[in-house]
């Protein structure tokens, strides 16, 4: 396993809960997980990221942490996380996991024996939640209101508390010591908060925390990621971090990825642009220019388990498949989120099925986040679909028969059969040289590779050289709408440079 690994590989992030299951209760588990993990191999992915998988209550599905050194028995044990990365690591796979620095659990053991590791006022300031409401509650029994940017049920632990990035160290000392490859860092921007607690600007930003001045982006994290970069690198084999860093400005995100801090960070500028050549062009440029300066690595992901899955946002599955071609070409990482590569879109659920603790808390006001969180289709002609010998916690629909892996496998026409494909002839390394084309599309080189990209215009032609593969069966000579193309080179008919489109 080479060094920098992370600099251009493909992450398949896994929902765990709603991967694979191996025990009949409906959920997916980490054994789920090792008996698939000779199909994420022949996909062509380089590395895995679990969401968590620690003891919860599960007020945010996880993401409210009661033990950081556990694995909740809903699913499996420390053993079989254990097996998971020794197993995964034989095949070539990375391991990364969830971190969770922001807040805790109420029902962490710290909250009741170290209280002094939250956040605390007598008097609110005006920060709201994510979640809806106040981001203050009252404790009755200290006296006190307590921070929480997310769930109630979550309380922000204030890092100026030294004691807080120690436990931590020990944290990441734990899962390093056994193995995994790495950490996402949930929420890695918003960890320091103003000691003041001084109000914020309003109106308040649409994304959450994406601008605001007080609670995020905040000097103090810089130190404390150059201390876990050196953490990690007194391990062997290269072990990373990737942030949740949520900023609008490419360059505020660039600080955070110098050579002595984060790996890597999420672009998800890219991740919210729109199926438009101009606007996702924009993106590209501006990302790779802010990383450049820094000499960072850029990252792109089009869907994870917080966002509408990318058929139903981009409007078609043939949208989405030409932008598979466009991800997987460009340089640097690229995150995958389970069932993207076949080509699944969001589920439309009836409320009495919903789970998200957004919906349920909000009564509905906000859509929530189970329609893409529906466990995968593996096999079979009706749910659940090989995923479980059970009830899948969220009902999967009837009609994703012609959608599971079993179906797809070996049919070229199929979504899964492009990601393969496509994962294994995907360029490494090298930048990218644009080439000029007509409105409505992008045309870029990667090394021996010509990406052609017609997000909207009527026609594009094919330039002379060997098609190494199409979004859509049938693609000869002109691409048409909606669909995309990579060509070997040599390929004379399209000018070198980044020359305007006419």
């Amino acid at each position: 396993m080479s060094d920098e690994w992370w600099r251009d590989a493909v992450f398949y992030e896994i929902y765990v809960r709603s991967f694979a299951d191996s025990g009949g209760d409906g959920l997916g588990d980490v054994t789920g997980i090792r008996a698939r993990l000779p199909y994420l191999r022949e996909l062509g992915v380089d590395a895995l990221w679990l969401t968590p998988f620690y003891p919860s209550p599960d007020a945010d599905h996880g993401y409210d942490v009661a033990d950081y050194v556990d694995v909740d028995p809903r699913f499996g044990t420390l053993a079989d996380v254990d097996a998971l990365v020794a197993e995964a690591h034989e095949l070539g796979l990375r391991v990364t996991i969830d971190l969770v620095p922001n807040h805790t659990s109420d029902r962490h053991r710290w909250f009741a024996e170290h209280p002094e590791y939250y956040v605390w006022t007598e008097e609110p300031n005006n920060w709201p939640s994510h979640f809806g409401g106040p981001a203050w509650t009252f404790d009755a029994a200290r006296g006190r209101h307590y921070l929480h940017l997310f769930a109630p049920e979550q309380p922000d632990l204030d890092w100026h508390v030294p004691a807080v990035e120690d436990e931590f160290d020990a944290i990441l000392r734990f899962w390093l010591d056994r193995g995994v490859d790495g950490f996402r860092i949930d929420v890695g921007h918003v960890l320091y908060k103003d000691p003041e607690l001084r109000d914020e600007q309003e109106p308040f930003p649409e994304t959450p925390f994406a601008d605001w001045r007080r609670a995020v982006d905040r000097p103090e994290l810089h130190p404390l990621y150059r201390r876990w970069r050196a953490l990690a690198d007194s391990y062997p084999g290269e072990r990373m971090f990737v942030g949740e860093v949520v900023l609008s400005d490419p360059r505020r995100i660039a600080r955070y990825v110098r050579p002595d801090e984060l790996h890597l960070c999420f672009n998800f500028t890219f991740l919210y642009e729109e199926w438009d050549a101009d606007r996702l062009r924009a993106t590209i440029d501006g990302t790779l220019a802010a990383l450049a300066e820094v000499g960072a690595t850029s990252s792109w992901v089009l869907e994870n388990h917080d966002v509408t899955r990318l058929a139903t946002r981009y409007g078609s599955l043939r949208a989405a498949r030409a932008a598979a071609l466009l991800l997987l070409a460009l340089p640097g990482a690229a995150f995958l989120y389970a069932g993207q590569e076949l080509g699944l879109g969001e589920v439309e659920l009836p409320d009495e099925a919903r789970r998200d603790p957004i919906f349920r808390r909000t009564g509905g006001e906000r859509i929530g986040r189970d329609g893409c969180r529906v466990p995968l289709p593996w096999s079979g002609d009706a749910p659940p679909f090989g995923f479980t010998t059970g009830e899948p916690w969220l009902p999967q629909p009837a009609g994703w028969s012609g959608l599971t892996a079993e179906a797809q496998a070996g049919d070229p026409a199929s979504t899964l059969e492009l990601y393969r494909a496509a994962l294994a002839f995907r360029p490494r390394g090298g930048g990218l040289d644009w080439r000029a084309s007509p409105p409505g599309t992008l045309v870029f080189e990667r090394g021996e590779l010509l990406c052609l990209v017609n997000v909207s215009a009527p026609a594009l032609d094919l330039p002379e050289g060997e098609l190494v593969l199409a979004s859509e069966p049938g693609v000869t000579t002109v691409l048409p709408p909606e669909t995309a193309a990579w060509l070997r080179r040599p390929v004379p008919s399209y000018d070198r440079g980044r020359s305007a489109r006419p």
